[in-house]
């Protein structure tokens, strides 16, 4: 049996959204037009080499031309992308951050990402979000306006088919399911982690009483404490204090060293102790994993500022 996955209070992990897998314009780097497979492998062996928690990967299954100009139509589809991605990697997890469950049956949902759990052995972790776009439910037939109910249904219906049972079991309003049975089973027991992405006041609640984690989408950082003290307030009215479960964060674009071009003003850029210092902040407030992104014009650098990062920046914000 696995271990569960998990990131405790305290420390302060951190993980990387792989480039190339999506390309919103709201953070591609404009090398990543180009790039492809080579480039995607060598940005997650560079993350598994380096301490990196886990590497993420996106989901939509398509994107509509009123978006396309700003969010692309690149997104690699993410059960496919983790699994490739577990074959070439042995220590890093592999975080669906996030997957759009409620446009699948969750028995489908559970097979795929079963799968890769056992394929990668236990290294899977299930983010999952409401979704955004109505063409993608309009054209799959999923009913828009009642995604975050059908979230939490789809949640509650994954935790049994990705759970102990051969033949799990469920019966809700939307699901039901019996005598269907699944192997492989996942290697993490009881079951791989669920964390729940997005920062809306019934996000929050969702990922505090249904999930194993948070993932925030967006979040200054001004406006996690707040989040943060409401997620454990709603825990603990729950009973559920006791039991392990992470809170994430996204750190600003970072950039180790002086850069020599314009990175931007919002990047935090300079000496590694400065960083260092700055990031801890995030374990200060109760994140204990905290997802980091590089600015970069090519992969090289790219995998330069990671093992920048992993080995003059990391140790002073986990040690300290």
């Amino acid at each position: 049996m696995g271990a569960v996955l998990t990131y405790p209070p305290g420390q302060l992990a951190y993980g990387i959204q792989l480039p190339v897998q999506s390309q919103s314009t709201l953070y591609a780097e404009p090398w990543e037009a180009a790039a492809g497979p080579a480039e995607l492998l060598a940005v997650a062996r560079a993350a598994d080499q380096h301490g990196f928690a886990y590497v993420a990967c996106c989901d939509h299954v398509g994107v509509p031309r009123r978006l396309a100009g700003a969010m692309s139509t690149v997104w690699y589809d993410p059960v496919a992308t983790l699994s490739h991605l577990a074959a070439v990697t042995g220590r890093v997890a592999l975080l669906a951050h996030v997957a759009v469950v409620g446009l699948r049956h969750p028995l489908a949902t559970a097979k795929q990402y079963a799968t890769v759990d056992n394929l990668s052995g236990g290294r899977l972790v299930l983010g999952v979000g409401a979704g955004h776009v109505r063409e993608e439910f309009d054209a799959l037939g999923v009913d828009f306006t009642s995604r975050g109910a059908l979230l939490d249904e789809t949640v509650d219906a994954l935790k049994a088919a990705l759970g102990e049972e051969e033949f799990p079991v469920w019966e809700g309003e939307r699901f039901s399911f019996s005598g269907l049975g699944q192997r492989p089973r996942p290697v993490q027991r009881p079951r791989p982690p669920l964390w729940i992405g997005g920062s809306s006041p019934a996000a929050v609640r969702r990922a505090a009483l249904r999930g194993d984690g948070w993932l925030p989408q967006g979040d200054a950082r001004a406006a996690l404490p707040a989040k943060i003290d409401r997620i454990r307030r709603l825990r603990a009215e729950a009973g559920l204090e006791g039991e392990p479960f992470t809170v994430g964060a996204i750190a600003e674009p970072l950039y180790v060293g002086e850069p020599r071009w314009e990175v931007g003003r919002r990047t935090l850029s300079g000496e590694p102790e400065a960083l260092a210092e700055s990031l801890r902040a995030y374990r200060a407030m109760g994140v204990s994993q905290l997802q980091v992104r590089f600015r970069s014009r090519s992969v090289d650098e790219l995998t330069e500022q990671m093992e920048l990062f992993a080995t003059r920046v990391a140790p002073a914000l986990v040690g300290a």
